[in-house]
């Protein structure tokens, strides 16, 4: 008998719910580009798990035919965690966004990425909050006027990756709403990452916040404002390709190549590097520093996982200790009745 799985197609990852996002929003875009990539997977839709929190990103969950869950604000790596430990089997992703994940959830998100559960983390960030109407989020920049600021934000913004590679992310990656070619190729990366995946997409709100990406997708100037990282190969951007990054002492600066500057002289990508200042370096770089933005995979390595090495504690436990027993684990010690 035939145990050959069924080929799946985009299609047969669309719900049967009503997409309510604006017209014109960049979450349309992450979730096309989802379930273009999800078939070439070869997982099997009930071994998919979408888990949200709160916020227009948190929605995703109902547009794919897969299992899912809608939590709380900010907890959908606490629940990812408990559910990737009892069920291994599954494929877990968490959808999160800037407020969601950087706020009331920026605890959760530190831990699930330091223990390097085997997740993917997608984390949307418009750099406001939509879904209550355009307050300021914890990565707007400084002087962001919005409905909660009506004076400029104070607040020094959050940077996804570098918190991500602070906490030693084994996998971590950044691509574009638009550019949809490298956000299909960015999310099957992810997926095929064993440990904690963590991708970061500019994603537009024409709503509340227009344009906040532009400098990275408009046709004339995203050559100039974007970096394309690939492993082993040196940093060279530009519409001419004639630009690159090199660094002077511990610091990075942009070259033009041919006025005694070679491809020998830039900085190579490494994604594979264990130590992360380098990848932490790259996620820095900020294009109102005049730099360059880096879209790809900044870092990819292997480090032990914590579902795994769990799983293997409650296995030895049980080998020396047999199967435990709730009623005489209630019922044992010092125990009193209440009268």
């Amino acid at each position: 008998m035939s145990t050959q799985l069924p080929v799946l197609k985009a299609k047969d990852f669309e719900s049967d719910q009503d997409v309510r996002w604006c017209p014109g929003c960049g979450d349309y875009s992450i979730l096309a580009q989802m379930k273009k990539m999800l078939p070439s997977m070869g997982v099997p839709r009930e071994k998919i798990v979408f888990i949200s929190g709160i916020g227009c990103s948190s929605r995703f969950p109902y547009y794919m035919n897969t299992y899912g869950i809608h939590s709380i604000h900010g907890r959908a790596p606490a629940l990812a965690t408990g559910l990737k430990s009892v069920r291994p089997d599954l494929m877990v992703w968490v959808i999160t966004g800037d407020g969601d994940g950087l706020s009331i959830g920026g605890n959760h998100l530190m831990h699930v990425i330091r223990r390097n559960l085997d997740i993917n983390i997608i984390l949307f960030n418009n750099r406001i909050y939509g879904l209550t109407k355009g307050q300021y989020s914890p990565t707007s920049p400084l002087g962001k006027v919005t409905k909660s600021t009506p004076m400029g934000a104070i607040d020094n913004p959050l940077h996804p990756l570098s918190i991500a590679i602070g906490c030693e992310a084994s996998f971590v990656a950044r691509s574009i709403d638009t550019h949809i070619k490298h956000l299909e190729a960015t999310l099957q990366r992810a997926a095929e990452h064993r440990g904690t995946s963590f991708v970061e997409v500019y994603q537009n709100c024409n709503i509340f916040n227009d344009g906040a990406w532009e400098y990275t997708k408009d046709k004339q100037t995203k050559a100039e404002n974007t970096i394309e990282l690939e492993h082993g190969k040196p940093l060279i951007f530009g519409a001419k390709r004639d630009k690159g990054i090199r660094l002077n002492g511990l610091e990075p600066e942009v070259v033009e190549l041919g006025k005694g500057v070679t491809e020998d002289d830039l900085l190579f990508h490494d994604e594979k590097a264990a130590e992360p200042s380098l990848a932490y370096l790259l996620s820095r770089m900020r294009h109102e520093d005049g730099f360059p933005e880096p879209i790809g995979v900044f870092r990819a390595i292997e480090t032990p996982r914590y579902d795994e090495e769990l799983n293997k504690q409650v296995a030895a436990a049980r080998a020396k200790r047999g199967e435990g027993d709730l009623n005489a684990l209630f019922n044992s010690g010092e125990t009193w009745t209440v009268s």
